[in-house]
C-alpha cells in the first residue's frame, strides 16, 4: 500500500506543477494590453462590418437593376409582343389592297373587300400598327424605305420616291416593315 500512496503523491505533485504552469501562462494582461487587444478586435469587426455593408449595397443595387430590367422587358413585351403575328397578317393586307387596286368599280364584291381592309387596318391600329405614308415625291429615307429599283425620272427630284411596291408599317415607334419603293435618279 505504501507504493500506492507514493504513486498518488507523485501524481498530485505533477498535477500541481502542471496547474502552476497554466497559471503562469494565463496571467492577466495589463489594462493597456487589454485595451489594445480590444481596439484591434474592434477595428477588425469594423472592417468586416464595412465589407458587409458594401456587399449589401451592391446586392441591393443589383436587385434594383434587375427589377428595372424586368419592368422594361415587360413593357416591351406588351408594346411589341404582337410583332410576329402582325408580320404574318401583313401579306394578307397587301393582297386585299392589290385586289382593290386591280378590281373594276362595277365589281359587286369590291365593296366587301374594302370593308374587310378597313376593319383589318382599324384592328391593327388598336395594337399600335400604322402604315408608313409614302406619297410620290417624298424624299427617300433609308430608315423607313427599301429601294427596290432606281429609275430616271425627269419630272421628279433625284432621291425621291416614284412608286410604292409595298407599304411599310410601324408598330408603336418601331419599324415593323420598310416600304418597298422605286427611287428617282437624275436623268
Amino acid at each position: 500500500m505504501d507504493k500506492k500512496k507514493h504513486d498518488a503523491h507523485q501524481h498530485d505533485k505533477k498535477a500541481e506543477a502542471h496547474s502552476e504552469e497554466n497559471v503562469e501562462l494565463t496571467q492577466p494582461l495589463s489594462d493597456a494590453d487589454r485595451i489594445k487587444e480590444l481596439e484591434e478586435a474592434l477595428a477588425a469587426k469594423g472592417l468586416e462590418s464595412a465589407a458587409n455593408w458594401d456587399r449589401y449595397l451592391r446586392e441591393r443595387a443589383d436587385l434594383e437593376n434587375y427589377r428595372k430590367r424586368v419592368q422594361k422587358e415587360k413593357e416591351e413585351i406588351l408594346k411589341y409582343g404582337n410583332e410576329q403575328i402582325v408580320l404574318e397578317v401583313l401579306p394578307a393586307l397587301d393582297n386585299l389592297e392589290r385586289a382593290i387596286d386591280h378590281a373594276s368599280e362595277e365589281d359587286p364584291i369590291i365593296e366587301g373587300v374594302r370593308l374587310t381592309l378597313t376593319m383589318l387596318l382599324s384592328t391593327l391600329k388598336k395594337f399600335g400598327v400604322t402604315p408608313i405614308e409614302t406619297p410620290q415625291g417624298t424624299p427617300f429615307d433609308s430608315q423607313y424605305h427599301q429601294a427596290m429599283t432606281q429609275v430616271p425620272a425627269p419630272d421628279q427630284e433625284p432621291n425621291t420616291i416614284v412608286n410604292v411596291f409595298q407599304k411599310g408599317y410601324m408598330i408603336n415607334d418601331r419599324l415593323l416593315r420598310p416600304a418597298m419603293v422605286t427611287v428617282a435618279v437624275k436623268a
